[in-house]
């Protein structure tokens, strides 16, 4: 299948919004409007470290991607957290994730990232299917706190 994998436009928020709230739905997670609002704001933001893209398929969004970059004490080079990956459900399978994916490897290499690394639930067995191939696996347990 072709996708077209590009960085979000301000006109995009129209497209991006169901997509993450499908992501929201998945997780079962609630996140407030005004976070939404923000967060928005700030992949166009250019001074934010935070970036996003979208996976389109004959002129619809059908995926989305969000990125942060951060400093690492163990390189010189920042790591680029893939926060949140998301394909609508009738479109799973088709190589839209892998896409999203490499497009972040893609700006990571661009931007002299050091890593790219991510997180997902251990029940994600789909997702983790694909992950496996396109990334290693390092073996850490996450812990957290929140404030």
């Amino acid at each position: 299948m072709s996708f077209e994998i590009r960085p979000i436009t301000p006109t995009d928020h129209d497209v991006w919004l169901p997509l993450w709230h499908g992501y929201q739905a998945f997780y079962k997670a609630d996140i407030p409007i005004e976070v939404s609002e923000t967060t928005w704001q700030r992949f166009l933001d250019p001074q934010e470290p935070l970036h996003a893209a979208l996976a389109w398929q004959d002129g619809k969004a059908i995926g989305m991607v969000h990125w942060i970059y951060h400093p690492s004490c163990w390189t010189i080079g920042d790591y680029c957290y893939l926060q949140d990956l998301f394909v609508a459900p009738d479109v799973r399978g088709t190589g839209a994730g892998r896409k999203l994916i490499e497009h972040v490897y893609d700006h990571a290499k661009g931007a002299s990232a050091a890593r790219v690394y991510w997180l997902t639930q251990e029940d994600n067995a789909t997702a983790i299917k694909l992950y496996d191939r396109i990334a290693d696996r390092p073996g850490f347990v996450q812990y957290r706190k929140m404030l």
